[in-house]
């Protein structure tokens, strides 16, 4: 038989019955034909997910001169050589490659490195294959990127689901579907003969998260956690659930803290400098009577206005940062912008599985019919749980006969669970429990019943007056509310039967007690949270669990829960009101995915920069939304291709390494920027006011393009400044106008002695020499007051910027003196100037100490 339907979506297909089902899929319960499944693969391809292909090289680097300042650089250095300004037009270049180069090696490095943590959302699959129509079928062991639509593929605990399935058959199947919906908790999993619909027809190919709770459909990416089952294909690659999650909403990639700090502040400058060159032309001709021979200076202006370093100090800060963090704490930084992200990071979103809790329960309590502690229901409890597991011959226990039976060991004498054992009834998901039939010790031909299981279906069992039922299950109903998973377990003693015990025979109970468990709280996790919360972090819990569970995790690890919010709640609310309810609320239970990305949004639009923190297919949504995306090393495929940053492990500690590693980086990018614009927009008001006073240029383009070359170089030094200690404390907040408004402060301050200068330098500048001289001593105390600035507008420690500093400052007082000087335009200067200038940069420097002061604060390093 050959099967050629058009695609049939795993909606449409889970709610036909087995027997239409595996019509429609061409297939049946022996399996494909080994012919018909080759035919299947060539038709509908291989069983992976889109392929997503690491940048070469040269793509980083081009996609690199889509930065806005970058670009405009490009273009500068395109002018210059147009007005024969080649010694300009080839520095900026080389600027410009040097930036893109170490931008694209870093984000290459990094991509390269997330490459190298994929892993297949499973290897392979044991499928049902025949040789021919008549053969019967095998089971096989196959690579999962051969497996088809109308495969029969056998579950076994452990197993990834290796395509979306609808089941066959099962037995005691429970699947782990966190990384699709959050949920802590194995579900169980059961064929069914007539699933209901829950979806309208046209919504076939939505990703509707009640689907993920239908108990006859299993999901690619979800796992086996406990019994085994058997299913049939209907959808594979980018067909599935897991694929299709993957696709960004239009508004989800947002502009991120980055490019509203660095980028705004470039687009600002990038005005100026438009506006400079027209304006100086404009002057010089209205004034001065001055032509186009004034273009190359008005292009220096420019130039020299702009911070031509920031793409080259912003991305080596940043590489250096991401290089350290990969190298001592191994998070990988994947996009290079992110790591000042992370420093600017006010809040972090995150799920409880896995972050907060170990993705294990644990024994809380365990107590009698009226609340009260009592060993013997841990007991019985782990007797059930060891015994099931032994006799029904199960590969392993599930999580929570795991934690009892660890329970058991350390409380419990060590020969408690030895008991002659008789039968044992899994559990069943339909029933929802399980029995161990146990010799009961001291009275031969008895033996003991052992029930196990959801607190309704084993009350039901049991011989309960109606008082004593709605007691026990009040309290049942206080353990969950308090965020325990909550088993009941019931005795029945029976005279020894002839024949196979069944579940008829779990009738007539007489109820022993409760057992609470709870999620095991991750051990790092409460010293990471008070670590963030010293740093000024807020930290919003997003999950899927139940309301109790996830507050009492956040109790446990001494994170305030607050009033827990259901995010279905949020669906009648509009984005302000959402937004004013994320600010003040801590827990969000119940989150889909959708929820969790609106929460994410709405803390955006709040002024806020977000982190989130995600592993699963449900997170994809809200690591786009977010200002980073950041996940640990075990997230899914999708997951770690999505996140800006990759952690070490899915651990709070490395969060936490990473936000103090972008606070330093942020720190020292603001730095830069702060003494760069200080005395550039200094130096180029003094270079317009004097250019409209003298009768000649104040400085030639040549002696421009040398005093830039000199500060750049000089400037190298902030790439590898140390942050002081208080830049760590707070989250960064680079705000453009805040930055420029100091920025006109310290500039008007710089242009004030640069003027004074020029006044001395009209006064001790002899007209024979007059102009070599004046442009020689304007050189001179651009350089020195440059150094200055690099020296007390700094607040980091190390990076030798003293040292450089010093190297500028003695370059500025003999390079007029030295060979180089007449080449270039400039004479020495008469003795008398020094101690003038001296007086000049003695006054400059006090006003500048106590202008640092008051806007940083005597307690500031």
């Amino acid at each position: 038989m050959t099967w050629a339907p058009e695609r049939i979506s795993s909606l449409q297909l889970s709610r036909s019955t087995p027997l239409q089902l595996l019509r429609s899929l061409g297939s049946g319960p022996r399996g494909l034909v080994e012919s018909e499944a080759e035919a299947r693969l060539v038709r509908y391809g291989e069983n992976v997910l889109p392929a997503r292909r690491v940048p070469s090289l040269p793509i980083i680097f081009l996609r690199s001169l889509r930065d806005p300042f970058t670009a405009v650089l490009a273009c500068l250095a395109l002018v210059s050589a147009l007005v024969a300004a080649w010694a300009t037009a080839s520095v900026i270049a080389v600027l410009v490659v040097v930036s893109c180069a170490l931008r694209a090696a870093g984000e290459h490095r990094a991509d390269r490195s997330a490459a190298g943590l994929r892993e297949l959302v499973a290897s392979t699959a044991t499928v049902l294959r025949r040789t021919d129509d008549d053969a019967a079928p095998v089971a096989r062991e196959i690579p999962v990127d051969q497996v088809v639509p109308g495969d029969v593929v056998r579950l076994a605990p452990g197993d990834l689901v290796p395509a979306d399935l609808r089941l066959l058959r099962a037995t005691g199947l429970t699947m782990h579907q966190a990384a699709l919906t959050g949920e802590s908790a194995p579900v169980p999993k059961y064929p069914v003969d007539e699933p209901s619909a829950r979806a309208e027809p046209g919504a076939a190919h939505a990703l509707d998260e009640q689907d993920f709770d239908r108990p006859e459909a299993c999901f690619q990416g979800s796992s086996v956690a406990s019994g085994s089952g058997t299913g049939v294909v209907i959808a594979t690659g980018a067909d599935t659930r897991f694929a299709r999650a993957d696709k960004p909403r239009d508004d989800d990639r947002r502009t991120t803290a980055f490019d509203r700090s660095v980028y705004g502040i470039s687009w600002i400058l990038i005005r100026f400098m438009l506006l400079t060159p027209p304006l100086v032309l404009m002057a010089n001709a209205a004034l001065r009577g001055r032509g186009l021979e004034t273009l190359p200076f008005a292009v220096a202006v420019a130039v020299g206005l702009t911070p031509e370093m920031l793409p080259v100090i912003v991305t080596t800060t940043l590489a250096r940062g991401a290089s350290a963090l990969a190298r001592t704490h191994r998070v990988i930084v994947k996009r290079l912008p992110a790591l000042h992200d992370l420093g600017a990071v006010d809040v972090v979103c995150l799920d409880k599985t896995g972050t907060l809790t170990q993705d294990r329960p644990v024994l809380d309590c365990a107590l009698d019919g009226s609340g009260r502690p009592d060993e013997s229901v841990l007991h019985w409890a782990a007797v059930n749980s060891l015994w099931t597991l032994q006799l029904a011959e199960l590969p392993s226990a599930d999580a929570l006969d795991a934690a009892l039976l660890d329970a058991a060991e350390e409380r419990l004498p060590e020969d408690a669970l030895e008991y002659d054992a008789v039968a044992a009834l899994p559990f069943d998901p339909v029933r929802r429990l399980s029995t161990a039939v146990v010799s009961t010790p001291h009275r031969l031909g008895h033996h003991t019943l052992v029930v196990k299981g959801a607190v309704e279906d084993v009350l039901d069992r049991c011989a309960l007056a109606g008082d004593e039922r709605e007691r026990t299950a009040a309290l049942a109903d206080r353990l969950a509310a308090d965020g325990l998973r909550v088993l009941a377990v019931a005795l029945a003693e029976r005279p020894a039967a002839g024949r196979p015990y069944t579940t008829a025979d779990e009738r007539g109970l007489t109820l022993k007690g409760l057992v609470g468990l709870r999620d095991a709280t991750a051990e790092t996790a409460a010293d990471a949270l008070a670590a963030l919360a010293r740093r000024g972090v807020a930290v919003k819990v997003l999950t899927g669990d139940h309301p109790g569970t996830a507050a009492r995790a956040c109790r446990e690890l001494g994170l305030d829960p607050g009033e827990v919010v259901n995010a279905a709640s949020l669906d009648a609310l509009g984005d302000a009101e959402v937004g004013e309810l994320a600010d003040r609320s801590t827990v969000f239970a119940r989150c889909s995915p959708e929820r969790k990305a609106r929460i994410v949004r709405a803390l955006r639009e709040r002024g806020h920069v977000t982190g989130f923190l995600g592993d699963g297919v449900n997170d994809l949504p809200a690591l786009r939304a977010s200002d980073v995306g950041i996940c640990p090393p075990e997230a899914v495929d999708v997951a770690r291709e999505t996140a800006d940053v990759v952690l070490a492990a899915k651990d709070l500690t490395s969060l936490d390494h990473a936000i103090v590693a972008g606070r330093g980086g942020g720190a020292t990018i603001a730095g830069y920027l702060r003494i760069t614009l200080s005395s550039n927009l200094g130096n180029v008001i003094a270079m317009l006011t004097a250019g409209l006073l003298l009768p000649f240029l104040p400085m030639l383009p040549a002696q421009v393009l040398v005093q830039n070359l000199c500060f750049d170089a000089a400037q190298l030094a902030f790439a590898y400044d140390r942050p002081p200690a208080s830049a760590l404390r707070r989250p960064l907040k680079l705000r453009p106008r805040e930055v420029l408004a100091s920025v006109t402060g310290y500039g008007v301050l710089n242009a004030a002695a640069d003027l004074a200068t020029f006044a001395v330098l009209v006064w001790a500048v002899s007209d024979t020499r007059g102009e070599t001289s004046f442009h020689a001593g304007w050189f001179t105390e651009n350089l020195l007051t440059q150094a200055l600035v690099m020296v007390l507008l700094r607040t980091g420690r190390g990076g030798g910027i003293p040292v450089t500093a010093g190297v500028l400052a003695l370059t500025g007082l003999l390079l007029p003196l030295s060979p180089l000087g007449p080449l270039i335009g400039m004479a020495a200067l008469p003795l008398a100037y020094y101690p003038l200038l001296a007086l000049v940069l003695s006054l400059y420097a006090g006003a500048l100490y106590w202008l640092t002061r008051r806007t940083r604060g005597p307690s500031t390093p």
